[in-house]
């Protein structure tokens, strides 16, 4: 290769990473700002992020508590992530709702796509590779557009939407690192990468510990080398201590429910395909066995091809080892196994509460994939049909990042926010010594009434941590979303607060309420409030304005 492809080829990878750290930062950079209406949070964010913020605000404090169910410690939760920039806060004292949307966003970013250059690079010495393989991490995308549809039509959030989701874009980094340093046979620090995994993203630890274990043992049969198999058990014992350094209580979130993706996927809030989704129904209700297995073929490479789409030219790849199966690699190993295993475990499996949430291990298998696409591209050489393909890759696997930018991070009004009078109650809050906050349950019909007129207060816009994460105080109740993944029974307490507290008239019961969860802060957006007034509750108004009143438990501890 001459030094001017050379030169091009370095500057492309530049630029590719540089455009995808821009692309990336997009989806978090302007929620957690002060504008006008107050704090604004576009996407996800104002339901993940402040669930983040309250989760690090926590640890930073030394708590292990759950910052939103009172009286108990996290678990079911991997937490890397949120320790990690709990540290960087205490060092830096920046704060860290801007930690979160603005610097660490552009960072891991970068650092997602270094790590894989280092990878890839690595494995096959092919700066094509690199460039095809960054490209297709930071901007694949799937066939909704196309359709007319969003992100996440066929179930998969896309790559646009990766730090909207920090412990899986972090577990990346930690993955092709492993890798890398797996290439280059230094064990020890493989074993450090991969055994970070299970508490940053479980999911990834779990993906990453089987297809290791494959992986080992294809070498050790083909090759007659134990290394791989070294790295796995390191790794494997690493992941067990801090496991259980950090988790107690833990529990089997997992179900065996097959198909219920596929049994989804045609549904209203999916691809809305009504005629396919009454026949996998009608053939689920009748046990018609000899039409039920061809709908869900039928719908699964639906599903595999609308979220791969120019994925899918890692076939190209996957047809030489079908061929040459005696050339398959360990490394080729690790890639089948979580590709296929990023597939078929939540096409069997769903989590508890939010079954949904299983979709992530489908993230891996959508990464995989691009980088085996770009390998697959790079090798077509500078044939004609690298030539005629390349620009059509480009325009056809853009749109889903462009549309999704457009239409979801960067309108110039969020759909949800914190108002002025809420950050400044909130902020009084924050100085007042720490209590349980007793919060307002989440109001579903009221949310949705004010669907029509965003940016909605998030009291409004879904069940969030928010009270916990804007006063560092843990909360009785609240982010329904967050406890249903984790498996906490916030139904019986929200049954609780409302028959023993809202609606009640025995100011007898009410205050034993109070006492017995130890309350000693409520924070109301008016008009909440609940049946006795602050006289017969024994409670004092310690905090008003236009929007909120905040009230003192008398002779709380």
């Amino acid at each position: 290769m001459g030094k001017k492809a050379v030169i091009k080829h370095n500057l492309t990878i530049i630029l590719v990473i540089l455009s995808g750290i821009i692309s990336w930062s997009l989806t978090t950079i302007k929620s957690g700002l002060i504008y006008p209406f107050g704090m604004g949070f576009w996407g996800a964010n104002g339901h993940d992020g402040v669930w983040h913020i309250a989760l690090i605000n926590s640890l930073a404090g030394g708590s292990f508590s759950m910052p939103v169910f009172s009286g108990s410690n996290i678990k079911n939760y991997h937490l890397g992530f949120d320790l990690f920039i709990a540290f960087f806060h205490n060092i830096t004292k920046i704060p860290t709702v801007n930690l979160y949307f603005q610097i660490f966003p552009p960072l891991i970013a970068s650092l997602v796509g270094i790590s894989c250059y280092l990878f890839v690079y690595e494995m096959t010495k092919s700066k094509i590779a690199v460039i095809w393989s960054l490209f297709l991490i930071y901007f694949g995308g799937d066939i909704s557009w196309i359709l007319g549809k969003g992100e996440s039509s066929f179930w998969s959030q896309q790559s646009i939407s990766t730090l909207i989701n920090p412990p899986f874009a972090l577990s990346l980094i930690l993955i092709f690192l492993g890798l890398y340093f797996l290439l280059k046979k230094n064990s020890i620090l493989a074993i450090v990468f991969f055994g970070l995994l299970l508490e940053t993203k479980a999911y990834a630890g779990l993906m990453v510990l089987g297809s290791l274990a494959l992986a080992g043992t294809w070498q050790a049969i083909k090759e007659k080398k134990t290394t791989t198999l070294k790295v796995f058990v390191g790794s494997l014992l690493l992941s067990l201590i801090i496991f259980f350094m950090l988790n107690q209580g833990t529990e089997n979130l997992f179900v065996f429910e097959p198909f219920w993706f596929l049994k989804n996927l045609f549904n209203s809030d999916r691809l809305s395909i009504p005629r396919l989704a009454s026949a996998i129904d009608s053939y689920n209700l009748s046990r018609d066995w000899l039409k039920l297995g061809p709908a869900y073929i039928l719908a699964f490479g639906i599903f595999w091809t609308g979220n791969m789409w120019t994925r899918l030219l890692k076939e190209l790849e996957i047809i030489k080892w079908i061929k040459n199966p005696k050339k398959i690699s360990y490394i080729n190993v690790f890639f089948i196994s979580m590709i296929l295993g990023g597939a078929a475990i939540p096409m069997l499996f769903l989590q508890k509460g939010t079954p949904w949430n299983t979709i992530q291990f489908f993230y891996y298998s959508l990464i995989f994939s691009g980088i085996l696409a770009g390998v697959a591209i790079s090798n077509l050489g500078n044939s004609k049909i690298y030539k005629l393909i390349t620009p059509f890759i480009i325009i056809f696997t853009l749109p889903t990042t462009l549309i999704t930018l457009s239409q979801v991070y960067i309108p110039p009004r969020p759909p949800a926010k914190i108002s002025q009078e809420e950050l400044t109650a909130l902020d009084f809050l924050s100085k007042q010594p720490q209590g349980v906050v007793l919060t307002y349950p989440f109001d579903e019909i009221a949310a949705k009434e004010s669907e029509s007129n965003p940016p909605r207060p998030l009291y409004l816009y879904d069940s969030t941590a928010y009270v916990s994460a804007f006063t560092n105080h843990q909360t009785f109740l609240e982010d329904q979303v967050n406890l249903n993944i984790t498996n906490f029974d916030w139904q019986s307490r929200r049954n609780e607060l409302i028959n023993n507290f809202l609606n009640t008239s025995d100011q007898k019961i009410a205050r034993e309420f109070m006492l017995k969860n130890n309350i000693k802060y409520i924070y109301w957006v008016k008009p909440q409030s609940a049946r006795l007034n602050e006289n017969q509750l024994g409670i004092t108004k310690i905090f008003e304005n236009k929007e909120v009143n905040i009230y003192i438990v008398n002779n709380s501890k």
